[in-house]
């Protein structure tokens, strides 16, 4: 079989890869996209519920973890939101502002899946599904790299495969296995973005409580976030949980406003003044779930008429309210997990290029490096954003 001979080999034809692949397109290069999956684009599908939560309008470097953090300021100052909004634009795809910055698709995320593509296509990109790496090696002239589809010859090699987040839907450690074989340092990886399991006590007194939602302010490690939460059968998710998992290890302390925006103590003390005669659990019910209001009165809270909670209990009870101590034991991993943290260590890969300086021609770009971004349309901006840089000069 004859090799396939092009300027650009990108593998992983997912957000990164294909706003690369299209980038070094429109510059006139020859470039070829592969991917082992029988589709691409299969996580934007998903995302945002169908709906693509494709960018954050308010993005800076601050929204990224990373052992490195001034790697992200370059791309994300070189490729901003508004750039990729003008695109969405201009294809016409009617998106709205959720919350906090976050847009969505009107419709559905096949639109900027379709967009890519489109936009692959006018450029002269070939995009090849199905198409699993087999073997790659570096030769004088380039890389040359064994697929299930044939032989490919490529100047440059873009490495855009993604973490290990959700493997129902094709993710792989190949990019890992790819950036060691070529000498460079990975991090640890661990799920981000991902529900948190509790056991013992909590998982006891909680998991009758499935499907109960309410607004929290999650803090855990100096961090802190204010969104809503889930009580699952398992553990904790909801916005709030997400971001906060990120930022979370087993054994961190993780604590949970449960009246965020409120002062519990005055609340309690205006219950005592002018509702003595309820019950703590009847006031309760009217700023919290009645289920988790009855269940905090059962285990963890004066279960009695409000007049007859002491100072001492007062106290108590409003700074477990404002305070309260959630043992998390762990997460649902990466089965659920929305990214990967760790990857790729950074530090010898360039910032503006995003090509390796252990290898010419190499170019690692997305979720597969070092960098991660809060929930909320941030890791889309990293893909975009770092995939345009690469797009420029492979």
């Amino acid at each position: 079989m004859s090799t396939i001979r092009c300027d650009v080999l990108v593998v992983g034809a997912g957000a990164a890869g294909l706003m690369c692949a299209l980038t070094a397109g429109q510059r006139g290069r020859i470039v070829q996209v592969i991917d082992h999956a029988n589709k691409v684009g299969k996580k934007i599908l998903m995302s945002g519920g169908g709906r693509c939560n494709f960018t954050n309008t308010g993005t800076t470097p601050a929204n990224f973890l990373s052992s490195n953090p001034h790697f992200c300021k370059s791309a994300l100052a070189r490729y901003t939101p508004w750039d990729f909004i003008g695109m969405v634009e201009r294809h016409g795809i009617a998106f709205h502002e959720k919350e906090l910055g976050q847009l969505f698709c009107d419709v559905s995320s096949k639109q900027i899946v379709r967009m890519l593509v489109d936009e692959c296509t006018a450029a002269g990109v070939n995009i090849r599904t199905d198409c699993a790496v087999e073997r790659v090696e570096r030769g004088a002239d380039g890389f040359h790299v064994q697929t299930a589809q044939g032989r490919f010859h490529a100047a440059s090699l873009v490495v855009a495969t993604g973490g290990l987040s959700i493997p129902s839907l094709g993710a792989t450690g190949f990019g890992y296995e790819l950036a060691r074989q070529f000498g460079h340092a990975l991090l640890p990886t661990r799920a981000g973005l991902v529900p948190l399991t509790l056991s013992g006590t909590h998982q006891e007194r909680f998991h009758e409580l499935s499907g109960v939602a309410l607004p929290v302010a999650a803090r855990c490690n100096d961090m802190e976030f204010r969104n809503s939460m889930l009580i699952t059968h398992r553990g904790v998710s909801g916005p709030a949980i997400l971001q906060i998992s990120s930022f979370w290890q087993p054994g961190d302390a993780l604590h949970l406003d449960l009246l965020p925006g409120q002062d519990a103590e005055a609340w309690l003390r205006a219950m005592k003044r002018d509702r003595g005669a309820a019950e703590l659990r009847t006031v309760l019910s009217e700023v919290l779930p009645r289920r988790l209001a009855v269940r905090l009165c059962e285990h963890w809270l004066p279960d009695r008429p409000v007049r007859q909670i002491d100072e001492r209990e007062l106290l108590k009870a409003a700074a477990l309210l404002q305070d309260f101590p959630l043992v998390a034991s762990g997460t649902e991993g990466y089965r659920t997990a929305e990214v990967t943290l760790g990857g790729v260590d950074t530090r010898k890969v360039s910032s503006s290029t995003f090509e390796s300086q252990l290898v010419p021609g190499l170019h690692f770009i997305g979720e597969v490096l070092d960098v991660t971004g809060w929930l909320g349309g941030y890791n889309f901006q990293w893909a975009w954003a770092s995939g345009h840089a690469a797009g420029q000069v492979v």
